[in-house]
């Protein structure tokens, strides 16, 4: 249940996580002491700030530094990898008055989901207008997770032959691809254990949720202020479960259901149902402004559409790098996106009318790109797989996929091909956390969805708004960019702002209307 790098509010992706259950003595216990002797340690030498890596590309007003966390909380003294932290501190300066002097209020930390994204450069985002209120009043910090980029990272193939293209995308595929495809999962599987070797097994939410109690405390903070988007919300609201007394305020942007039951499985069949509906989306958007893009009048013709370029690329890929998978890719991040419509459509009708070039520019892998996103796609794996339990029978995938590919295609298989590595996982595998707060025992926390949203669909919010006591939820209604906080809504930016600057919230469900469709653009001449 892979999320596309989140774009609109200042990170990225999706789903997974859980949590360990001994067997003997309270859920974590040993661990929790642990994170309790990490957090000490952390507090005690905090992080030495200073010029980050790349400071030649950077604004000045951002500095990195990194925090110490135990590889295995059950030995808090023992490995230790280290984990790359970014802060801009609190300007101080109101944006809609000059002369007032705004008082700090603390580190905001963020996570942009994934897992496997970084969110080491979200203080950047300070600059942004809609962002300036809060970066007035907080130390902006974000950081790279466990296993992701210099923070300990992960690697499960060589990067050198991560970007597999161009490459096929069926919508029903044959048993003899099925078989090649079962074939690939369980290579990468093993990848996973030959390039990580024994340490695989602890990259997992709940010790993502640890280590964020350890980053608390190393920035100086009694208690949390916390932002996480997609996956962000599950292990942030594993962190509530955990240590509810150590919050001060959370935002959940594009909740992941935590339901014990959907983890990860069944949410991953939510996802590609979810899809359908926001490709079912994107089309009629493209079939209003056919006099732009000439691919249809209707959601039907713009698939015919769609298919037509799909069937060429399988028989000549273009610019010999995209093919009907990379296409397909192109097409599902404008389902998370829609300020990627425009472009996205665009591409495709060039295509249609013989000119590649921004089909190519858009869907064909970057191979300076394929250290990161073979780490983000090593990390993402890990955790997930680490995290609950899977079918481990090839059947029930083939099963429950090819219902689902019929009312559903458009994902469905994709999907599955993203997560089969966990059916044949050779780490243990967790038991999911019951994530749950009682009356009182955890701040009033904000909670904020799209009702359109695909990647984590909205059920997820309402569930862990159940979940949650004393929880508000936020829809921007008729609207499903996946990542909505700090993006084009006013409205959900003052909810935002009013919960992070003054601790205002509004009763427990509230509603914006829908940010503005974004605005067609033609083809380019090349």
């Amino acid at each position: 249940m892979r999320a596309a790098a989140l774009y609109s509010a200042a990170g990225s992706l999706l789903l997974t996580t859980l949590a360990a259950a001994p067997a003997t003595g309270a859920p974590g216990a040993v661990e929790s002491a642990g994170t309790a002797v990490a957090a000490a340690h952390a507090r005690a030498k905090g992080i030495d700030f200073g010029k980050c890596p790349d400071a030649e590309d950077m604004p000045g007003t951002m500095e990195c530094g990194t925090v110490s966390v135990p590889l295995d909380y059950a030995h808090p003294d023992g490995k230790q990898i280290k984990l790359t932290v970014g802060r801009a501190r609190a300007t101080h300066k109101d944006p809609h008055n000059s002369k007032r002097r705004v008082p700090r209020q603390g580190s905001l930390v963020y996570n942009p989901g994934g897992p496997g994204a970084s969110g080491l450069y979200f203080p950047l985002i300070g600059m942004l207008p809609e962002w300036k209120r809060l970066a007035s009043a907080y130390d902006l910090v974000g950081y790279a997770p466990r296993g992701v980029d210099k923070s300990a990272p992960l690697s499960c193939v060589d990067p050198k032959h991560f970007f597999k293209g161009p490459s096929q995308s069926p919508t029903h595929p044959s048993e003899s691809y099925k078989k090649e495809r079962v074939a690939q999962a369980k290579a990468y599987a093993r990848g996973c254990a030959k390039r990580s070797g024994s340490k695989l097994r602890f990259y997992t939410s709940l010790n993502n949720a640890r280590d964020l109690d350890v980053l608390r405390a190393a920035l100086g903070e009694d208690k949390l202020t916390f932002m996480g988007a997609s996956y962000g919300t599950y292990f942030g609201a594993l962190y509530a479960t955990l240590f509810p007394s150590h919050v001060r305020r959370m935002v959940f942007d594009s909740a992941v259901n935590p339901d014990p039951e959907q983890i990860w499985y069944r949410n991953n069949l939510d996802q590609s149902a979810a899809f359908e509906g926001r490709w079912a989306d994107f089309r009629a958007w493209i079939a209003r402004h056919d006099d732009v893009y000439g691919l249809g009048d209707t959601a039907e013709k713009v698939l015919r559409s769609y298919e037509k370029a799909s069937a060429r690329l399988a028989e000549k890929p273009a610019g010999g790098k995209v093919g009907p998978a990379q296409l397909q890719g192109a097409f599902l991040s404008a389902g998370y996106y829609d300020d990627y419509w425009p472009h996205t459509a665009a591409a495709l009708s060039a295509y249609l009318k013989g000119k590649p070039k921004q089909l190519v520019q858009q869907a064909g892998a970057t191979p300076g790109a394929a250290v990161e996103a073979e780490n983000g796609n090593a990390v993402y794996t890990a955790v997930e797989c680490n995290d609950a339990p899977w079918p481990t029978e090839w059947s029930v995938w083939d099963r429950d996929n090819t219902r689902l590919a019929r009312v559903a295609p458009f994902e469905t298989w994709d999907n599955v091909w993203m997560n089969l590595p966990c059916a044949y996982w050779p780490a243990p595998r967790q038991q999911p956390l019951d994530v749950r707060t009682g009356p009182g025992e955890l701040p009033p926390v904000l909670i904020m969805a799209a009702e359109r949203d695909a990647a984590t669909p909205y059920d997820g919010a309402l569930e862990l708004q159940r979940r949650l006591s004393d929880s508000v939820l936020v829809t921007e209604r008729d609207a499903g960019t996946h990542g909505i906080a700090g993006g084009s809504n006013k409205c959900v930016n003052g909810y935002l702002d009013a919960y992070l600057l003054e601790g205002r919230l509004p009763e427990r469900h509230a509603a914006c209307a829908p940010h503005a469709e974004p605005k067609a653009a033609r083809p380019g001449r090349s």
